[in-house]
């Protein structure tokens, strides 16, 4: 971690999650700048796979614990208490906090002219004022990330905050790219579906179910073809956690650099 609050944190499989509450969260992330992760279960199996990913993940300024499996596993293997945060529950209190600002500049990265669509439609009905030219839908990014016409974009710009909403993988290196490369310090959180939940254009997600960790089985419900085959990567995460855990695991022979 870099230039970031002396706050309370747990470390989990060499990335250090932050361990406190939502508000302290967002908080820290308008006083400090840098960019935020919140890794799935389905994530840490591409530790091991993706040399780029892990360096930005474990590099990332702040980490929420946004995988109540991972949460679940920590407390019956290490005895250990993590407070989650979940990318949805984080993303409901940022936009609240920045509501609340008011005159706060924002960049929205989006995966689709249709999310941006459904961003902008949303924001009519919050009353939340989201300009179309602060809306920035990203290429399909190869293994490497690196996109100077965005770089440019947010130079010219220059946002308070950088909101990407691109899935996972991408937009950790995204995140990290803009970090390392902008002459100056926004605040950057890499909060994949969570927007999606909030503007509709990914199914629903019940505050109850959020609570109570069944976010995944409600998008499993809504589209098993595609979230089968990415909830069966979680299945390596007890065993990763029960050999590693506080350590980050080794990179796999072949793994992507």
């Amino acid at each position: 971690m870099s230039d970031i609050d002396d706050i309370s944190s747990c470390q989990i499989l060499g990335i250090r999650f932050f361990n406190g509450d939502v508000d302290e969260a967002v908080a820290s992330m308008f006083r400090q700048g840098g960019f935020l992760v919140a890794p799935s279960g389905t994530c840490f199996a591409r530790l091991r796979e993706d040399e780029t990913y892990r360096h930005a993940v474990v590099g990332a300024d702040l980490a929420i614990a946004d995988s109540g499996l991972m949460v679940v596993l920590w407390r019956l293997l290490r005895r250990e208490k993590v407070h989650r945060i979940s990318g949805f529950k984080y993303l409901k209190h940022l936009v609240g906090k920045l509501k609340g600002e008011g005159n706060t500049t924002v960049c929205w990265v989006l995966p689709s002219e249709s999310a941006r669509q459904k961003l902008l439609d949303w924001s009519s009905r919050e009353r939340f004022s989201i300009k179309r030219e602060n809306c920035y839908v990203a290429p399909r990014y190869g293994s490497d990330v690196e996109d100077r016409s965005f770089l440019a974009l947010i130079e010219q710009q220059r946002p308070a905050h950088v909101i990407i909403a691109i899935g996972s993988g991408a937009q950790e290196k995204l995140g990290y790219y803009l970090r390392e490369n902008l002459s100056y310090r926004p605040a950057i959180h890499c909060i994949g579906a969570a927007l999606g939940f909030l503007t509709g254009d990914q199914v629903s997600i019940p505050e109850w179910a959020d609570r109570l960790y069944l976010g995944w089985l409600c998008r499993l419900v809504a589209q098993p073809g595609v979230f089968i085959p990415r909830l069966s990567r979680a299945v390596e995460l007890p065993l990763l956690i029960w050999k590693y855990g506080e350590k980050l695991p080794p990179l796999r022979s072949g793994g992507q650099k």
